[in-house]
């Protein structure tokens, strides 16, 4: 990208290209790196070792039914999370381990992953109209190229087609995956056992992914807010189920009124602190 953006800049100093498509071209660039560190340096949505289910879940499961443990980090399992070897933790809503970003690609950090393929994608089908534009209307002596930006533009368009081809890839994993709900790892295993026709996964809402804060802020790589994190998540907290106990009894929003919505009734922190006799039993998987 950083490639791309110097040359687009070089062509725009030979008149082959108007100035404000460089620019504009620059700022789309800067987004995707943007959109890459921060799925990069972004948590994906680690599973906390304190990670209990939500009381919803445990309400449905009743005191019979077995709930999932990770044989790895010994720690309570949300659906759809899956451990990472890679990265050597359970991920929630993981989708799959990218080398690119050397990072997983989960709850936490999908918004950004889903950017950065947009802004890819868009750079590369942009640089491949730019490259056109300047070879069929470069007409005047001025914008004849120099034999450096005549290697630096053939470099260049086979990175933006391989880049453009890859992403358009991605994206339509990445969208079908968000239509079904089923991610990829998930998808791999259910077709490696023939149980595709058995789901019942249901789509993702795009507030799970790109948060509630307004449609402005969806293309901008900063981080989501959660209408309910937890069932986004796919687990809560001690702590943010007795926060919820004592909002309850109290009547009014303690903690500062950071304003997270929770649909939690106060039982369950009874049997985290309490008796676990009633609680569910886990299941190492």
């Amino acid at each position: 990208l950083g490639y791309s953006a110097v040359t687009i800049t070089m062509l725009a100093k030979t008149g082959g290209i108007p100035p404000f498509l460089a620019m504009m071209y620059t700022a789309l660039c800067c987004m995707a790196l943007a959109s890459h560190a921060k799925t990069t340096f972004t948590d994906p949505g680690s599973v906390p070792q304190s990670a209990v289910p939500m009381e919803s879940v445990r309400r449905k499961l009743g005191p019979d039914q077995t709930l999932t443990m990770c044989s790895q980090c010994q720690t309570f399992k949300p659906p759809f999370s899956h451990h990472c070897r890679i990265c050597n933790r359970c991920i929630s809503r993981m989708d799959h381990h990218c080398p690119w970003m050397n990072n997983c690609v989960g709850a936490g950090n999908m918004k950004h992953f889903c950017l950065f393929l947009l802004y890819t994608w868009t750079c590369s089908a942009f640089s491949l109209l730019l490259l056109g534009w300047n070879y069929f209307f470069c007409e005047t002596e001025e914008c004849e190229f120099t034999p450096m930006l005549t290697q630096l533009v053939r470099v260049m368009t086979l990175l933006s087609t391989g880049a453009f081809l890859f992403t358009s890839s991605m994206i339509m994993n990445v969208s079908y995956g968000l239509m079904t709900g089923i991610g990829t790892i998930d998808r791999l295993k259910k077709k490696a056992n023939a149980t595709m026709h058995e789901s019942d996964e249901e789509p993702v809402p795009l507030e799970d992914v790109f948060g509630i804060a307004g449609y402005h802020t969806w293309l901008f790589p900063c981080d989501p807010i959660f209408e309910d994190y937890d069932r986004v998540v796919g687990y809560s907290t001690p702590q943010r189920l007795l926060r919820e106990q004592m909002r309850d009894d109290a009547g009014t929003v303690v903690g500062g009124g950071g304003g997270d919505n929770y649909s939690y009734a106060p039982s369950y922190v009874e049997s985290t602190v309490g008796p676990r006799s009633e609680a569910p039993s886990y299941a190492q998987v």
